[in-house]
Parts: C-alpha cells; sequence; structure tokens
C-alpha cells in the first residue's frame, strides 16, 4: 500500500520551507521550485522579477500514515504569516506568496477546509490571503538552492529568517512526535 503523497506549499523563500519540512517526522523529501505562474522553466532570476507569476514552493512528499496532511498544514500555517499579501518578511512580491497547491481533490478540499477554520478561529490578526489551488506543474529550482540552509547553516539568511522558524517549529511541537 502506497502511503506516500506529494503537496507544493509556499510562504516566502523556499528555503524557509525546506529547512522546516526537512526535519519533520513523515516527510519523505522536500524539493525547493516554482510553481503557479505562466513561464515554462523558469530561472530563479525570471521569477525573482516578479514577472512570472510563479510562486516559491516547496513540494513535499511525505508518507500520510506517518504525518498525515491536517498536520503538514498546521506546520505550515504556524511558520509563515499566511495573512500578508505577497510577503514574508523582508521577502516582497508575488514570487513570496502564500500558497498551497494541492495533488487531489481531497487535498484541495481540506486545505479550504482549513483556511476557513483559521479564519474562523480568530488566530490571525487579519484574514488569511493563503492561495488554494489545484497543483499543475512544478519546476525544480536551481542546485545551489536545494537543501540550502543544510549546506549554509551560516549564511546570514539562516541565521536571521530561518533559525527562528526552527526554533519555533521545536517549541510548538515539542510534546509532539512531529520532529
Amino acid at each position: 500500500m502506497n502511503n506516500s503523497e506529494k503537496i507544493y506549499l509556499g510562504g516566502g523563500c523556499f528555503w524557509c520551507l525546506e529547512a522546516v519540512f526537512q526535519r519533520v517526522n513523515g516527510v519523505l523529501s522536500v524539493r525547493s521550485g516554482y510553481s503557479g505562474g505562466n513561464l515554462e522553466n523558469p530561472t530563479y532570476e525570471e521569477v525573482s522579477s516578479g514577472n512570472t507569476n510563479h510562486a516559491e514552493v516547496v513540494e513535499i512528499s511525505f508518507d500520510n500514515q506517518i504525518i498525515p496532511l491536517e498536520q503538514i498544514l498546521d506546520i505550515f500555517f504556524e511558520i509563515h504569516d499566511p495573512t500578508t499579501l505577497n510577503r514574508q518578511g523582508a521577502d516582497i512580491g508575488t514570487q513570496y506568496r502564500s500558497i498551497i497547491l494541492a495533488t487531489t481533490p481531497e487535498q484541495f478540499a481540506n486545505s479550504l477546509r482549513k483556511v476557513s477554520e483559521l479564519n474562523s478561529s480568530g488566530k490571525f490578526h487579519s484574514p488569511i490571503t493563503t492561495q488554494v489551488l489545484k497543483f499543475e506543474k512544478f519546476y525544480l529550482a536551481e542546485d545551489y538552492h536545494q537543501n540550502f540552509y543544510n549546506n549554509n547553516p551560516n549564511y546570514p539568511y539562516c541565521r536571521v529568517v530561518i533559525d527562528p522558524k526552527l526554533k519555533k517549529l521545536i517549541d510548538i511541537n515539542k510534546n509532539k512526535d512531529i520532529i
């Protein structure tokens, strides 16, 4: 029985999401890339221009018997601000938007439900701007973007932006068997 699923998530720079989800039990692989836009085989420079409509995303392959989609989405919404349109911290532009690209009708429905629940809960100070779309195509980012945090832990962006997200992941989930 194959329990493997893929989902594509964007919430700012893909280095952040990659570093976080690489540390989650049940996640089989994480790859950085681009999706949601209209240019075939985009480069980092093209996506960074903001003219491709692609977002920086991660492809997350996970074992849904170890970590269900609900927990993947919980982590996603914990580690970025889904209420800022086209922005995460100092990263500004449509390429940094909050986005969920669902690969199955069930993922799509569950993602919409999660956004609705979070909006109703009052957890966030503003409405969630996360796009929920059906997945179409993923373009793998250049090699130097893959496994970025693990390869460059002392890079200033990693220290200032990613380290606090990893600490938050640990703090929020310390009593769970997620990390």
